[in-house]
C-alpha cells in the first residue's frame, strides 16, 4: 500500500498475569501486524494513563483501535448479571470509555474490534446481552472459543445498504469469525446499526456523522487472508490521515 506518510495507529490492551504471577501489557499479536499490513505504524496503549496523558496521547495519533478482550462491568450498561461474565477490568473499561469519547471530539479514526464494538455501544449510552445464549431468543452460536481456530468464519453477516461496511466490503452479505458470548442488545446514542447476524443480532456500527467510526463484532485481525476484512483495515488507515 502506498502512503504520503505512515499513520501511526494506537490499539488498547489489557493487563494478564503471567505464569510467575507478572502483571504483563497483553495484546494479540494479530492486532498490530495487521495495522504493518494496511501500510500503519502501530502503537500499544497501556492501562494506567490519566485522563491528561490520555487527551496527549490522542492528539498525536492518528487512528485508535479498541482491540477485544474481557467483559464490560455489566454495572456500566445496568446489565443482567451473568455467571459467564468474564475478566472485568474498571480501569480498562473507564480508560477506553474516555478515549471513545476524546476520539469522536477530534474525529480521530476509530475501528473497535468485538469487545472494542461493545465498548463504542455503551459509551454512547448503548446496552448489551450479557450471555446472548440466555437471554436472547432463538440466538445462533456465537461464542466459537476457546476450542476452535480463531480464523473459523461461522457465519455470515448482513450488511446494510449504502453503510461504510456495506462499501468497504464491495457486498451485501459476507462471512465472518464469532468469538463472543456477548452482543448488542440496544444500539446507543448517535450509532446506527449496519451489520447483522441470521439471528437478528447486531454485528456492526457505525457513527454518521463521524468521518470513520466504526465497531465490527468479528476479528478481522484474525482473517489475513479474507479480502473484506483486509479492506476493512486498509479503508480504516486511509482514514485515519483526513484531518
Amino acid at each position: 500500500m502506498s502512503l504520503s506518510r505512515q499513520p501511526i495507529i494506537g490499539i488498547t490492551s489489557d493487563v494478564i498475569l503471567n505464569p510467575d504471577g507478572v502483571p504483563i501489557c497483553q495484546l494479540a499479536d494479530a492486532y498490530p501486524r495487521a495495522v504493518l499490513r494496511a501500510g500503519g505504524i502501530p502503537l500499544v496503549i497501556p492501562l494506567g494513563l490519566d485522563e491528561n496523558k490520555m487527551e496527549t496521547l490522542l492528539e498525536e495519533l492518528d487512528g485508535l483501535i479498541l482491540s477485544g478482550g474481557g467483559d464490560i462491568d455489566p454495572q456500566r450498561f445496568n446489565g443482567t448479571p451473568h455467571p459467564r461474565v468474564y475478566g472485568i477490568s474498571p480501569e480498562r473499561d473507564g480508560q477506553e470509555f474516555f478515549l471513545v469519547h476524546k476520539a469522536l471530539e477530534l474525529d480521530k479514526a476509530l475501528l473497535g474490534i468485538c469487545r472494542g464494538s461493545q465498548v463504542l455501544n455503551v459509551a454512547l449510552g448503548g446496552k448489551l446481552y450479557t450471555d446472548i445464549a440466555d437471554q436472547k431468543s432463538q440466538a445462533h452460536k456465537h461464542d466459537w472459543f476457546p476450542d476452535y481456530p480463531r480464523d473459523r468464519q461461522s457465519h455470515t453477516v448482513n450488511l446494510k445498504k449504502g453503510s461504510k461496511l456495506n462499501q468497504i466490503y464491495t457486498a451485501d452479505e459476507t462471512r465472518v469469525n464469532s468469538l463472543h458470548h456477548q452482543g448488542i442488545f440496544e444500539v446507543g446514542t448517535g450509532l446506527i446499526a449496519t451489520a447483522f447476524a441470521p439471528d437478528g443480532l447486531v454485528e456492526g456500527l457505525e457513527v454518521p456523522a463521524a468521518n470513520f467510526a466504526v465497531g465490527v463484532q468479528w476479528h478481522p485481525e484474525c482473517l489475513p487472508d479474507d479480502a473484506g476484512s483486509q479492506n476493512l483495515f486498509l479503508a480504516f488507515i486511509q482514514a485515519s490521515l483526513k484531518k
